[in-house]
């Protein structure tokens, strides 16, 4: 047969010199298909990948909430109602974590310098402002009204939630209205703590005491802070108010948390039964709590003295080899106490037992050693080691104290008395600012004043405790009954 003629024709694939190989398109169009279609299965595969995350983000959410609703209401934590207190517990700690990140730019020791010490005296007599309102009238108020005490709780969170929002604008515009805000949340925060620490022992249950229940509650604090913290963070990106406007809507839902507590909250059952032994008539303080909460001044007085005193000296006389690096050397033992405070809720809520009387004194001695030890040898080692024992020591006592108001208080004056021992502890915590921010920047005379000055407080707290037993051991001895005069004309 004869040779066909391909002229004319398109020739097959793989004929010619121009024939297109096989990772090359045939024609313009034919790449703009390809490209087209790469295009598309990257943006498919794209989007499974980002579907893929989302879902594996979804389902890890959905597990750690699972997980941490589980543990809320472990140990019958779920029976006894606790575990929605512990949950309420840590949206106030978001919301609170928020507003902190929204109002940073006002901490005054920023820039901690000598001349910078007539502000920070200035700040640490408005933190007093709170508990100057709380104690003489929130507390009261609140123990008249117990029975409405989840209405009370929602109440703090409700005007929280507006007045961040009324914060938001204040910022936008610089308004008036800013000071008077802020300090009404606060207010209302401190009035949240005396409530809540009021309503934990009608919702305990048997299975665990009020010490492991006070640290469950604040453990659920820490995560719910550390879960809101980075979400506030990228808010304040967009400007302070679009984080108070995310506080706004953390509050909201506290306020809805509040209201849905078990019914229990509001109960007077009981009440009666809690003793009150030992106590001054009208003070509703017995021998126990008064020396719980004066030994809790110590580690408290501790606290405001090295915020103070370390704030400014770390800055002024850095440690040899961190002169350069003081922001690095203060986030060191900043974030050493922040770890003790982590490691004071792990050990309240995990400990089998605790006893609050032995765990003040403990700490009170514990504050003083270290103290001691950091003015002996003061370097990079032992300041963290200063930080984490006083952040450890100052939540292990201050958890005993709530505990032991809670078991020694009549319920129905629960408010007062932890709005009373608040405002005692926040006097404390100033006096030591004051102290820190007068004391020269010497370290090892100012850790030796607060070593000694401890030391003080603690024989002063010791010897009026064994003053009180004396006094009570003869108070309870019975008198002698004297003998009964004789009748006149005799007996019958």
């Amino acid at each position: 047969m004869g040779q066909v003629s391909t002229e004319g024709r398109d020739p097959g694939p793989g004929v010619g010199p121009t024939a297109p190989g096989p990772d090359e398109p045939s024609s313009p169009d034919a790449a703009g298909r390809t490209v087209g279609q790469s295009l598309g299965s990257g943006a498919k595969a794209t989007a499974r990948g980002l579907r893929a995350t989302a879902s594996a983000t979804g389902r890890a959410g959905r597990a750690t909430v699972r997980r941490a609703h589980k543990a809320a209401g472990a140990q019958g934590a779920d029976r006894s109602g606790l575990n929605r207190l512990i949950e309420l517990h840590a949206c106030n700690a978001a919301g609170d974590a928020a507003v902190a990140i929204a109002l940073a730019g006002t901490i005054f020791f920023a820039g901690a310098t000598s001349e910078a010490r007539g502000q920070v005296a200035l700040f640490l007599g408005l933190t007093m402002l709170p508990f100057a309102i709380v104690a003489p009238l929130i507390g009261p108020f609140l123990d008249r009204f117990s029975h409405g005490r989840r209405w009370a709780i929602g109440a703090t969170f409700a005007i929280r939630g507006f007045l961040c929002w009324v914060l938001a604008g204040a910022i936008a515009t610089e308004s008036i209205w800013f000071y008077p805000a802020a300090l009404g949340v606060l207010v209302s925060s401190k009035a949240y703590g005396v409530t809540r620490a009021a309503a934990v022992p009608r919702l305990l249950p048997d299975e665990i005491t009020l010490v492991k229940a006070n640290g469950r509650v604040s453990l659920a604090g820490v995560v719910g802070a550390s879960v809101s913290a980075p979400l506030a963070g990228i808010a304040a990106f967009f400007g302070a108010e679009w984080t108070l406007r995310y506080a706004f809507l953390v509050f909201v839902l506290g306020t809805v948390l509040a209201i849905l507590l078990p019914a229990r909250v509001d109960s007077s059952e009981g009440e009666q039964r809690v003793g009150a032994a030992g106590g001054r008539r009208g003070t509703g303080m017995p021998a126990k709590v008064a020396f719980a909460l004066r030994v809790n001044c110590g580690p408290r007085w501790l606290s405001g003295f090295l915020t103070m005193y370390m704030a400014f000296l770390l800055r002024a006389e850095p440690i040899p080899g961190w002169e350069d690096r003081t922001v690095l050397l203060i986030g060191l033992v900043i974030g050493a106490a922040g770890l003790g405070n982590t490691l004071g809720i792990l050990v309240a809520s995990l400990a089998r037992k605790i006893n609050p009387a032995v765990m003040v004194v403990v700490a009170l001695l514990a504050d003083i050693a270290i103290c001691v030890v950091a003015a002996l040898f003061y370097n990079l080692v032992t300041i963290v080691a200063l930080g984490l024992t006083a952040g450890l020591m100052q939540y292990l006592a201050k958890v005993s104290l709530d505990s032991t108001i809670q078991t020694g208080v009549p319920a129905h004056s629960h408010s007062s008395a932890f709005a009373r021992g608040d405002t005692t502890l926040q006097l404390a915590w100033v006096i030591g600012g004051f102290v820190g921010i007068a004391m020269p920047w010497i370290p090892q005379l100012g850790l030796g004043v607060a070593a000694v000055v401890l030391t003080a407080w603690a024989v002063f707290t010791l010897g009026a405790r064994k003053l009180l037993r004396r006094t009570a051991a003869v108070d309870s001895t019975p008198p002698t009954a004297p003998a009964a005069p004789p009748r006149a004309g005799g007996s019958r």
